[in-house]
């Protein structure tokens, strides 16, 4: 097992990275107050994964939140059925929640214990790629809104992130894919070396390989972990780790909530950030086509969706957390392995970006 810090004062915590940890009880009793704990799962993950943990927990009061798959139940509806079992199940201002699932379990448990008596203890138990490298790791929290992505939540922060790794066992192939996703984003804004080292690793990684999957995982881990110490709340360089995720997020809302994954949004509009980049003179074709090969190794779309007009990304966009006094940010790259967010673009760069033919930029994986 490895263990990581995120350095946040009274409000730190570790990540733990290892195989069966789901059975290590006292990596959840050290940070379980009382004798309740409620775990928030989905009726995908819960045949796998909640009797397993119940055992672990069993010196506890259980209480099984099971909720609903998909993006698309990240919604004051689906919230409503964790409120519901813990005032059905009694449970008092020393209850913990544990979040046992991925991205959208993660966050809709965390802003729940927020929320709760304005604010119970909770654990992270990711069980995808995704949710292990990105989303458990910094307390964002939230829930989806009709007119955009992960507009309503708190920051909160987990009194632990608990990550077995086994269990990407049994994650599908293409939730694999949409988690790579995050991990590239990683080296693409602060870490060159660990850019060149995916490259080397990614069929590997892709093959479950142990030791591989491992190492990416706490690379990914630790860089996050570094940004976040820096900057809790996102009032500054925290927005580096929204590399495509402008574009993205305008993707899933206008294709609706769970057409496309999360990761696979986020890497058609890694693709849309590099080109402006490109288009900026920041990087180079060279390095832009890099990247996009890399993704395309890891089997996610490179290009956004055919039906989506530049106007449809603009009016998206427009709802997004990093606009400020009504002024649209992005995060762009100065150069492979150094990210930005700014505003100071010309309008032009960004309806060349828009307009710009993706699928020329790719070739297939082998020519």
């Amino acid at each position: 097992m490895q263990t990581l810090q995120v350095d946040l004062g009274e409000r730190s915590y570790p990540i733990h990275i290892g195989e069966g940890l789901l059975d290590r009880l006292e990596l959840f009793s050290d940070k379980i107050r009382g004798r309740q704990v409620a775990v928030v799962t989905n009726e995908t993950v819960a045949p796998l994964y909640l009797d397993r943990l119940t055992r672990t927990l069993s010196n506890y009061a259980v209480t099984p939140v099971v909720l609903p798959d998909g993006e698309e139940h990240k919604n004051w509806q689906t919230l409503q059925l964790i409120f519901d079992a813990l005032l059905g199940a009694r449970h008092d201002r020393n209850t913990t929640i544990i979040a046992l699932g991925g991205g959208v379990v993660g966050d809709m448990a965390g802003y729940a214990a927020a929320s709760y008596q304005r604010g119970v203890d909770f654990i992270q138990v990711p069980t995808t790629l995704l949710s292990q490298v990105d989303s458990s790791v910094g307390g964002k929290t939230g829930i989806n809104h009709p007119l955009g992505k992960n507009m309503i939540g708190a920051f909160y922060q987990p009194r632990a992130v608990i990550i077995d790794t086994t269990t990407l066992a049994t994650l599908p192939v293409r939730e694999l894919s949409a988690g790579l996703a995050e991990v590239i984003k990683y080296g693409l804004i602060c870490d060159e070396p660990f850019l060149s080292w995916l490259e080397d690793n990614i069929d590997l990684i892709r093959t479950l390989d142990s030791v591989a999957l491992t190492e990416a995982i706490q690379r990914s881990c630790a860089a996050k972990a570094k940004v976040v110490n820096a900057d809790e709340r996102e009032s500054g360089v925290r927005a580096i780790l929204n590399l495509g995720h402008t574009f993205g997020h305008a993707i899933e809302t206008h294709m609706g909530y769970g057409v496309w994954l999360h990761g696979e949004a986020v890497a058609a509009g890694t693709v849309m950030a590099l080109e402006m980049s490109c288009q900026l003179g920041w990087i180079g074709a060279a390095e832009r086509d890099r990247a996009i090969r890399l993704l395309q190794r890891a089997a996610l779309p490179v290009v956004p969706p055919a039906q989506m007009q530049p106007r449809d990304f603009l009016e998206h966009m427009a709802v997004d957390k990093k606009v400020l006094d009504g002024r649209l940010r992005l995060v762009l790259l100065r150069q492979l392995g150094e990210a930005v967010v700014t505003g100071d673009f010309p309008r032009a760069v960004l309806e060349t970006t828009l307009n710009a033919d993706y699928g020329a930029m790719t070739e297939p994986l082998g020519a």
